[in-house]
C-alpha cells in the first residue's frame, strides 16, 4: 500500500515547514533563505549528515581531521524536524479494514509522511519515531530529497506489519514517553506529536519537558468519527483495546450529550494549555481529508508555508 501517489508528492514538494525561530543548539545550514540577497559568506561548520550535498563538503578539513564537515553560509537556515507517531493499540482504529481510510494510525502515518516529505525537500533534518508502551522504532536523522522514498517505505512497512494480537495491556503513557524523548534531545527543533492522546496520566508534563529542551511543539490530536460523535444504542459491553478493561453501558441521548460535552471540554482544556505556551494544537477527525489539515490549520498557524 502506498501512502501517496506521484501527483500528491509533487504538491507536497512545493511547501515548506517553518518554526517561529531557530531553536537553541541548531546550526544554520541547508534550508535556503527566502530573503533576497542571501549572503554566501562562510559562517561555520557542522557534521555531515546522510543526504547532504557533497559539493559543500570541506575536503581540506576532511583531509586534516578525517571527518566530514559541511560548510555553512550566513543566510541559510537549518531546521531539525521531529515526527513522533503514537502507535499504541488505540490508534489502530477503526479496526475494520473496510474503514481503513478513517483508521487513526494510517491517517497519522500519512500526515507524518507528508510532513517528512515537505521537510526533506526543503533540506531539513528529519527524525521519525514510532512508539507505544513497550517499544519504539526510529528512522533518521536524515536530510535531502533522496531520503523521501525511504521515509515513506519505513512508514508503509510499519502499517503493513502491524498486528492486533497481544496488544492488550499496552497502554502508552504519553507523558513518560515525551519526557524520555526530551531527555535524549540532541537537535531540538520543530516537533510534531501525532496521537489520540488516550493515555493514563497528564500529557502536559511531557509537553512542558519538550518546551524546556527548546522544541517548538505541534500537537495533532487525531480522533476517529465514532470517537468524535459516537452513534451507539442498546445495551453494550465496551472493551478498552489497550488495557482489556470492560464496561457495561446503555447509551441514551442524555449520555451521548454528556460524552460530547466532556470531549469538547477536554479539547478546550488542551487548547488553553497549549496556546499561551506557544504550542500549536489542532484537533482533527479522520473523516476529514488529511491534506485539508496541511492546507488549513497548519497553514493558519504558520507551521506550513
Amino acid at each position: 500500500m502506498r501512502l501517496f501517489d506521484d501527483a500528491t508528492l509533487r504538491t507536497l514538494e512545493r511547501l515548506s515547514l517553518w518554526a517561529e525561530s531557530v531553536r537553541v543548539g541548531v546550526m544554520k545550514g541547508d534550508r535556503r533563505s527566502r530573503r533576497r540577497g542571501a549572503s554566501i559568506e562562510f559562517a561555520d561548520y557542522r557534521d555531515y549528515t546522510q543526504g547532504d550535498d557533497l559539493r559543500r563538503l570541506d575536503w581540506n578539513v576532511f583531509a586534516r581531521l578525517e571527518r566530514p564537515f559541511i560548510k555553512l553560509t550566513e543566510e541559510q537556515e537549518d531546521l531539525a524536524v521531529h515526527l513522533l507517531i503514537d502507535t499504541s493499540a488505540s490508534m489502530d482504529w477503526p479496526a475494520d479494514e473496510g474503514d481503513a481510510a478513517e483508521n487513526k494510525l494510517l491517517y497519522s502515518l500519512r500526515l507524518a509522511g507528508a510532513l517528512g516529505t515537505i521537510a526533506l525537500t526543503s533540506g531539513d533534518l528529519v527524525q521519525t519515531t514510532l512508539f507505544d508502551a513497550t517499544a519504539q522504532s526510529s528512522w533518521g536523522p536524515f536530510r535531502g530529497r533522496a531520503n523521501g522514498w525511504p521515509l515513506l517505505q519505513f512508514l508503509e512497512a510499519h502499517y503493513a506489519a502491524r498486528t492486533r494480537d497481544g496488544q492488550a495491556n499496552r497502554a502508552t503513557v504519553l507523558d513518560l514517553a515525551l519526557r524520555r524523548y526530551a531527555q535524549r534531545a540532541r537537535r531540538p527543533g520543530l516537533l510534531f506529536l501525532l496521537s489520540d492522546l488516550f493515555s493514563p496520566g497528564d500529557v502536559r508534563d511531557g509537553l512542558t519537558a519538550l518546551l524546556a529542551r527548546g522544541y517548538e511543539v505541534v500537537v495533532l490530536h487525531v480522533l476517529s468519527p465514532d470517537e468524535a460523535a459516537p452513534e451507539l444504542a442498546g445495551d453494550l459491553r465496551l472493551i478498552d483495546v489497550e488495557t482489556g478493561e470492560a464496561a457495561e453501558v446503555s447509551p441514551d441521548p442524555a449520555l451521548l450529550d454528556e460524552y460530547a460535552a466532556r470531549l469538547a471540554a477536554w479539547q478546550e482544556e488542551l487548547r488553553r494549555f497549549c496556546g499561551p505556551r506557544g504550542i500549536h494544537y489542532a484537533a482533527v477527525v479522520t473523516d476529514q481529508p488529511w491534506d485539508a489539515l496541511i492546507r488549513g490549520a497548519l497553514r493558519q498557524q504558520g507551521v506550513i508555508r
